[in-house]
């Protein structure tokens, strides 16, 4: 039984729905790259024929796992399935990873470094060091004004809370009310970086190189977006009230 150094057990979840051209490219890399961790194919019942891929991947690496979904449910059902399926098998920590090669497997050993000393640890674009490469300019636009306004609307420190290259420690997921959570995309990456941060975990930012993928399409949208916007602004509303309230009150300021 394989473990990282400092971290133990290690399962990469990787979701997919039609990234026939991509899951056995990714998956190829993250083995090379990190030989002793387990990957986890969490599929969507994809059309193109991804799930078939994955088992073949499956069947000759015992180091590859496959979660066949019923279907279509969005970014983060896929991720919460596979932490459940993670939890249940002992593992010591999870990765979420895109199968689009945006998330360069070769910087994987650099999050679970850093994971040996923390809670929760980012892949982030934002911090020195971080780049991104190939991307349009209005979606990095999008993206730094997002993390901009997630900042001030939490308080939260974290130059990029919506990226979707990170690891946890599995007890950290398993103190998370997980069942409550129904966001989708940006939202659900900040979701889990708030709770993680309101709940006093040690959460770390190190630098990733963001690469635009070159092969399938892109699961964003216009409705990830304003969903993430209008969850973030009630979140912060609610908990400057919360501080206010408790301020009154006499029982000094909440965390927020």
């Amino acid at each position: 039984m394989s473990e990282y150094p400092g971290v133990g057990r290690v399962l990469v979840i990787i979701p997919t729905y039609n990234e026939a051209d991509n899951v056995r490219v990714i998956v190829e890399r993250v083995r090379r790259a990190t030989p002793g961790v387990d990957v986890l194919i969490a599929d969507d019942n994809s059309p193109d024929g991804t799930g078939t891929i994955a088992d073949e991947l499956a069947a000759a690496d015992p180091h590859v796992h496959v979660l066949h979904r019923a279907g279509k449910q969005g970014l983060g059902a896929a991720y919460i399935a596979g932490f459940g399926w993670g939890g249940e098998r002992g593992y010591d920590a999870v990765v979420e990873m895109d199968a689009d090669g945006s998330h360069a497997p070769e910087e994987l050993p650099r999050l679970l470094d850093a994971l040996a000393d923390a809670d929760v640890v980012l892949g982030s674009r934002y911090v020195t060091g971080g780049t991104t490469v190939n991307w349009p300019a209005h979606r990095q636009a999008i993206s730094r004004i997002g993390n901009m306004y997630v900042r001030l609307a939490l308080g939260m420190p974290l130059r990029d809370a919506t990226g979707g290259y990170r690891a946890y420690r599995t007890p950290v997921l398993g103190k998370m009310d997980l069942d409550t959570i129904a966001s989708h995309g940006y939202c659900f990456q900040v979701d889990l970086a708030w709770r993680a941060h309101s709940d006093g975990f040690r959460v770390v930012e190190v630098p990733i190189t963001f690469t635009e993928r070159e092969r399938g399409q892109s699961k964003m949208s216009s409705g990830i977006v304003r969903e993430a916007l209008w969850k973030v602004t009630v979140w912060g509303t609610s908990a400057r009230w919360t501080a206010l309230k408790r301020a009154v009150a006499g029982n000094g300021p909440a965390r927020t």
